[in-house]
């Protein structure tokens, strides 16, 4: 499909300014449920009528928004950012280096989900309007970006795919990892445990072990389940790991009141409990094939209650529901020996100035290179069995 030059692309300063069924018709095609919550209207919404982004945040929302004939063919969650908190993937040496040069680096287009380092679409498009909807999307921001005269766009834990259309349109390529745990069919955890050597297995029995013996219950929450004593434990978690990690919590209090009356359905809490008191809990949101980790916090400190909670809690709930894989979120080499393995993230990049783009796209080729040899090393020293042909 074309019409390119018919394509109208509008700016938006909140989520409120769209309809949610326009938006979610590119976001979520089809409709049922999401294959990523995160990228929805609501949970989007959320962020900013929780005052998680937007004024005195550093995060300004500049969503795009593509349409033709009056009909919304793509939208793109997109911000002009303050500052590079909250992103996953890493550009403080490149702001750095850009201001040590006398450029100024912030503000900065970034195209994301804020707080979020899960993989998934950013350029949302209608079913069939992939091609047409991503140039429309890529020509708006960088529309945008240069007539606000910004140092550089940038579009994080995109697909695969987006990554390969952006480079094809000229946006400077990066390949990051991750630690993702893969579905293999198992019919319970056991037969996951099966799957690894030996020594591996024993050392996650005993972990789990370790943990349930911490003096109380463990419990996963979904939907209906959760109540409104649930978040205020959860936020006393959430605000001690934010305040140890980043200084302040990103998410605002609100926004947990805002996700169980519009969301309940999409996350999942594990909730560790001793003599009837919260004491540590993992909040996972759930897409149609994939548990993502997000948030861990506790005010009580026991011997692997951590990896229960946030590692073989959500295999566990993966297997029960028939979910493909989990996603854990961002960093963490120890989550490999818990069969958790290295896999690619993809983002894109625009940078303003040709000479410092040219030093970011040579630095970006050596940094994929080491990311694929690493992935490949790192996955050796996986805890599965090995095969004959593998030894």
């Amino acid at each position: 499909m074309d019409g390119q030059d018919q394509i109208e692309i509008t700016v938006l300063s909140g989520l409120d300014r769209i309809d949610a069924a326009d938006w979610d018709a590119c976001a979520n095609p089809g409709g049922g449920w999401p294959v990523d919550p995160f990228t929805t209207h609501r949970v989007l919404l959320a962020f900013e009528e929780s005052g998680s982004v937007g004024p005195g945040t550093g995060w300004q929302p500049r969503h795009l928004v593509a349409r033709l004939s009056g009909e919304t063919i793509a939208v793109m969650p997109l911000y002009l950012k303050g500052h590079s908190q909250g992103e996953y993937i890493f550009d403080h040496n490149w702001a750095h280096a850009y201001e040590r040069a006398g450029g100024r680096y912030y503000p900065k287009l970034q195209g994301a989900v804020p707080f979020t380092p899960a993989t998934g679409r950013r350029f949302l498009t209608r079913p069939g309007w992939e091609g047409t909807g991503t140039a429309a999307l890529v020509q708006g921001a960088l529309q945008l970006a240069q007539e606000s005269r910004l140092s550089s766009f940038h579009v994080t834990f995109c697909t695969e795919e987006e990554w390969a259309r952006g480079g094809e349109m000229g946006l400077l390529q990066r390949v990051t990892q991750q630690f993702h745990w893969e579905n293999r069919g198992y019919r319970d955890f056991n037969a996951f445990l099966a799957d690894l050597s030996s020594r591996k297995r024993k050392t996650i029995r005993k972990e789990r072990e370790t943990a349930q013996a911490f003096g109380g219950t463990i419990r996963q929450i979904t939907g209906e389940g959760f109540e409104p004593a649930h978040w205020d434990a959860f936020w006393r978690f959430y605000q001690d790991t934010g305040a140890r990690k980043w200084g302040t919590p990103y998410l605002t209090r609100r926004f947990f009141d805002l996700a169980h009356a519009r969301f309940p359905e999409l996350m999942m809490l594990v909730l560790a409990e001793r003599a009837g008191r919260p004491v540590a809990g993992a909040l996972n949101f759930i897409g149609r094939d994939t548990l993502f980790g997000r948030y861990w916090g506790c005010i009580e400190d026991h011997p692997c209650l951590h990896f229960e909670a946030c590692y073989y809690q959500a295999i566990d709930h993966a297997i029960a529901h028939g979910l493909s894989r989990v996603e854990a979120g961002a960093q963490g080499s120890h989550k490999l020996a818990r069969g958790y393995l290295p896999v690619p993230t993809w983002s894109l990049h625009w940078i303003a100035e040709p000479g410092f783009a040219n030093a970011v796209a040579r630095y970006l080729q050596a940094e994929r290179d080491a990311t694929d040899e690493e992935i490949e090393v790192l996955t050796t020293y996986g805890p599965f069995r090995k095969t004959k042909g593998e030894e």
